[in-house]
């Protein structure tokens, strides 16, 4: 061993005690992608468990009645992604899940089940199947189900990043609900800065076929505020899309972590050569950088939210279609 490295290695260990490291000797990972690992939640697993908590927990005491779907890599840190949140939520009839604001975005997409209602601000809205409903950071928000039936949505957050600044405020309203500014029984004025239908995203996309597609996404839809024509939320982006019967993807990657739900239909998605088979309602994260492609034998429709709208804002944001 030369004199010069058993120098290196003594100045090493001398600046260890005043938490220095030399830059040469780093470990941070210095190409695309993380430690995250692709994931699947079928929906025949988790809804006999959501219901199995219903006997075991009241609203009251549950606040929200949720399953978090924690990435295995992830373990102990209840996050689906190192930047997302995604979990299940089941609200009974009459119910009510108490109003609250927290800084980190967040929004439902609504699973299964009708006469549930979300209040954002005051401004109360009844979700339907396949709806995507925003909840912008410090709105206040609460939830009821004057239904005949149980809902259930999937609540997704950007809790990460608010986890990461050090930024994390959640404040609780004194009363379970929020006054009730107006109530939208169908999409107005007053609820579609929040409210995104799942009727009009499936008739745009269905108006879409016929022309030509994406070789790796087939037909895919963004939502956008429809004031500003921008991502609803500031760091998180969320696509409907259609796969018809009979398409085969290409192979695509991008730097964003993606979480799907897929609301009808069935397909299969491969990921780095290994297939799952989804059906209705699973959910499936596919980490970044991660090659993946979709194959469908029939109509299907998946719901999908990703950390894009960060990506994009910062600079970072890439993909890469492969053969």
């Amino acid at each position: 061993m030369s004199a010069q490295i058993t120098e290196l290695q003594q100045f090493k260990q001398a600046i260890d005690p005043d938490n220095l490291l030399p830059l040469w000797e780093r470990k941070v990972k210095l190409v695309p992608g993380s430690d995250c690992v692709p994931a699947h939640w079928p929906y025949q697993l988790v809804k006999p468990l959501l219901e199995r908590s219903v006997e075991l927990i009241s609203k009251k005491d549950a606040d929200r009645r949720v399953l978090v779907m924690e990435n295995p890599a992830l373990r102990g840190t209840s996050f689906i992604a190192q930047s997302l949140f995604a979990g299940q939520q089941i609200i009974l009839p009459g119910e009510i899940a108490p109003s609250h604001r927290h800084t980190p975005n967040a929004f439902r997409f609504i699973v299964e089940g009708e006469g549930a209602y979300t209040s954002i601000d005051g401004i109360q809205m009844m979700m339907r199947p396949g709806d995507f409903i925003v909840t912008p950071n410090w709105a206040w928000h609460d939830h009821g189900n004057i239904g005949q039936e149980a809902v259930v949505w999937m609540d997704g957050l950007d809790t990460p990043f608010t986890s990461l600044f050090g930024a994390h405020f959640r404040e609780n309203y004194p009363q379970d609900t929020y006054p009730v500014k107006h109530v939208s029984h169908e999409p107005d004025e007053h609820s579609q800065v929040f409210l995104y239908p799942f009727e009009k995203m499936a008739h745009d996309l269905k108006q879409l076929q016929g022309t030509s597609m994406d070789p790796a996404m087939a037909y895919k839809l963004r939502y956008t505020d429809p004031h500003t024509e921008q991502d609803p939320l500031k760091t998180v982006s969320a696509f409907m899309q259609l796969l018809p019967k009979g398409f085969i993807g290409k192979s695509y990657r991008s730097t964003e972590n993606t979480v799907l739900n897929n609301f009808r239909g069935s397909c299969t998605i491969e990921v780095d050569g290994v297939r799952y088979e989804l059906q209705e309602h699973d959910v499936f994260v596919v980490p970044s950088w991660k090659t993946y492609r979709f194959e469908s034998g029939e109509d299907t429709f998946i719901f999908s939210f990703t950390d894009r709208a960060a990506q994009q804002t910062l600079g970072f944001w890439v993909e890469e279609y492969l053969s």
